[in-house]
């Protein structure tokens, strides 16, 4: 798959691009509704011999148009590098990253149209019922005919419900929030994870006798509820299972300020991780995160942490 980056205005005329079928949206999360979008754009694509293109958007539209929210503010379930490797392994061609700014946020539906579709030669779009375009969100799947000219074919995806509520990255955000990441597998038709590399700690683990691998991510993900998860880490060579802490430890840190941070304990492993590219899987909320009154308590606390994640990856097999 290529990706192609674009910025507004662009110099592209119809002529000059090869004929595609595109899934147009924001895709964080890429969850089942966004995967059946996006699988629906490459089936069509595949039928008429033309390429499968996704097109979406970067930075969050949220993060140039609102006043409280910047760019640096901003979390996703899945970052522009992850994003672009699950769509990648849903057979696309192409992903089309348009910059998302004011200037194109002003942008009339008819001239976002005239410019991103039919100038870069779509001959069919596919995207969810509540896709909109131009400025405010005043196109909708519903004036696309209009503002096309008969010059494509669209197809609009309904809704699509888990569990009798609305599949959506809100809904995600929220559960990623609130800490309940059992909850994500069926909407994200994956476990929830996060790429990251073992980076030099504070190496307090090794001194009570629970070693971890601190978790840096470059990018900017949104994080579990802090507390304490059963999860799984792997390197190129292995998986392993284990504990990790999202928080600030206040056992020995009594003011909380900037991210909160990621400490893996593996089971089973020695060994030195540090400098290593991995990824997080997050399988099942054990509990809140504590301040405990000294480091035996804290001991105690993390050795049960250990039987609780042992008991739930025997019980999944």
């Amino acid at each position: 798959m290529e990706t192609e980056f674009l910025y507004h205005p662009h110099n592209y005329n119809r002529t000059d691009r090869a004929p595609a079928v595109m899934a147009l949206g924001y895709f964080d999360g890429v969850h089942i509704g966004h995967q059946t979008v996006i699988r629906r754009a490459v089936e069509k694509a595949e039928a008429q011999g033309v390429e499968a293109v996704v097109m979406t958007f970067h930075p969050h539209p949220k993060a140039v148009l609102s006043p409280d929210v910047s760019e640096e503010d901003m979390r996703y379930i899945t970052p522009l590098a992850h994003k672009e490797a699950l769509i990648h392994a849903l057979g696309v061609d192409r992903l089309i990253v348009i910059s998302f700014d004011r200037t194109l946020a002003s942008l009339t539906p008819q001239a976002f149209v005239d410019h991103y579709l039919l100038d870069l030669h779509a001959v069919e779009v596919v995207a969810g019922f509540d896709f909109s375009y131009g400025h405010k969100g005043r196109g909708t799947m519903e004036t696309l005919p209009f503002h096309a000219r008969g010059m494509l074919f669209q197809e609009t995806i309904d809704q699509f419900s888990y569990d009798g509520e609305k599949v959506s990255s809100t809904r995600i955000r929220e559960l990623i929030r609130d800490g309940a990441v059992g909850e994500l597998p069926p909407l994200l038709n994956r476990d929830f994870s996060l790429y990251g590399e073992v980076a030099s700690g504070e190496q307090r683990g090794r001194t009570i006798g629970f070693p971890t691998a601190n978790i840096y991510c470059s990018q900017p993900y949104l994080l579990p509820a802090i507390g304490v998860y059963a999860v799984t880490l792997e390197t190129d060579e292995a998986r392993y299972q284990g504990v990790a802490n999202v928080g600030y430890k206040p056992t020995f840190h009594s003011i909380q300020e900037g991210d909160p941070t990621v400490e893996v304990h593996l089971f089973d492993f020695s060994g030195d991780l540090y400098g290593c590219a991995v990824k997080v899987t997050w399988h099942d909320r054990i509990r809140g995160e504590i301040a405990f009154s000294g480091v035996e308590e804290l001991k105690m606390q993390i050795d049960e942490d250990c039987r609780t994640a042992k008991a739930y990856f025997n019980e999944k097999g």
